[in-house]
């Protein structure tokens, strides 16, 4: 009997490699392999193709080359911004971040807080957004950093950043957002957001696990958090994974090209999905409101049903009850909670998520699944 196929709906957790990503990563493993910090020729291929994807990255959020450093992904850019900015300074020790942040923002804040730092955690209302006035009353003299992610990689409500980043400058405090689930699915403009620093993940977006890069704007001093030689202008030891970064390069390309329209028929998906759900379970609870939502992602609970159990009795269908990278023993979402969710919905709640692959016969075909359970 044949294996039954996949429906992918987890690109929030990771996304395929593209096929022109996978190209360029394979010439740097296999042609070009040099150490950018050779001098001989191979060395110095290899420091162009480096240099070039540091340019693409740039221009996807329209910032300047020297402005961005490779790192290994997202949860090391997070450590950087946060770890690297207290361990830069010795006078301020306030941190002001949400609830609802992802663990590698959360978890160095309490690091942070076991070695006398403050941390205020904001809250967020029903719909998984913050306040920026709430933000900027929290604000003290002593505030070194505020840090709030761009879209939530749970539910994918995006954040007022840009009026919380103007507050921040207003007031002297760096900003930081963490944008991986951002990052390809929506425009950004690091001028516009008015961000210090930024995250980037390569595996969401269509690049190699392994990859990402922090934008850190002209002016902003972190203290690097490894230690070794001189690569990344001092701040990230360790040789350069140029073939990784090649393929970052090559995916923030892609997703400058395509972002518009992709973002159109991604949003155009998710709404005849979530219609779809609805007929076939009324009762069915969205969280967040689609205005402040990532064009790709649907969080719905369905009321009297156990999400995991529903994944269970659905083996074809790959998608989270919560976010992939949290611990498996957690059984109601910090995210949700901090919405106020009630646990039982919590517990009945499902991220589906959409990406470059999917179609509508996709959607169609998982339509026709959940018919099939809730029947």
């Amino acid at each position: 009997m044949a294996p039954k196929k996949l429906l992918y709906f987890d690109y929030n957790a990771t996304t395929p490699v593209l096929p022109e990503v996978a190209q360029e990563v394979l010439f740097y493993l296999t042609e070009c392999f040099g150490n950018p910090s050779c001098a001989h020729l191979m060395g110095q291929e290899a420091q162009k193709g480096l240099e070039g994807a540091r340019g693409q990255v740039a221009r996807l959020i329209g910032a300047s080359p020297e402005e961005i450093y490779f790192v290994s992904g997202g949860t090391e850019a997070n450590n950087l911004a946060l770890l690297g900015a207290a361990l830069a300074q010795k006078k301020k020790k306030h941190i002001i971040t949400t609830r609802i942040e992802h663990p590698s923002v959360l978890n160095p804040c309490i690091h942070l807080l076991e070695r006398g730092f403050d941390v205020s955690f904001v809250e967020v209302d029903p719909f998984c957004r913050v306040d920026p006035q709430e933000v900027a009353r929290q604000i003290r003299s002593d505030t070194l950093m505020v840090s709030v992610m761009l879209a939530n990689n749970e539910t994918g409500v995006l954040q007022p950043v840009q009026e919380i980043a103007y507050i921040c400058r207003e007031k002297g405090v760096l900003f930081h957002t963490d944008a991986a689930q951002a990052v390809g699915k929506v425009p950004i403009s690091v001028a516009e957001l008015g961000c210090d620093l930024l995250t980037m993940a390569g595996h969401k977006l269509y690049a190699p696990k392994g990859i990402g890069a922090i934008y850190i704007r002209k002016g902003v001093s972190l203290a690097p958090i490894l230690f070794g030689a001189a690569q990344e202008r001092g701040l990230r030891p360790g040789t350069e994974p140029v073939a990784l970064a090649a393929g970052l390069g090559k995916a923030c390309a892609l997703a400058q090209r395509d972002l518009q329209a992709e973002a159109q028929r991604q949003q155009s998906l998710r709404e005849y999905l979530f219609e779809g759900l609805k007929e076939i379970f009324p009762h069915i609870v969205r969280h967040g409101r689609p205005e402040y939502c990532l064009p790709n992602t649907l969080s719905v609970a369905f009321p009297g049903h156990q999400g995991e159990e529903i994944l269970k009795a659905l083996p074809e269908l790959c998608a989270s009850t919560g976010a992939a990278c949290h611990d498996r023993r957690v059984k109601v979402s910090h995210v949700l909670a901090a919405m106020g969710v009630r646990p039982e919905v919590a517990q009945s709640t499902i991220r589906l998520s959409l990406g470059r692959f999917t179609s509508l016969t996709d959607i169609k075909a998982l339509l026709d699944l959940f018919r099939q359970y809730f029947a």
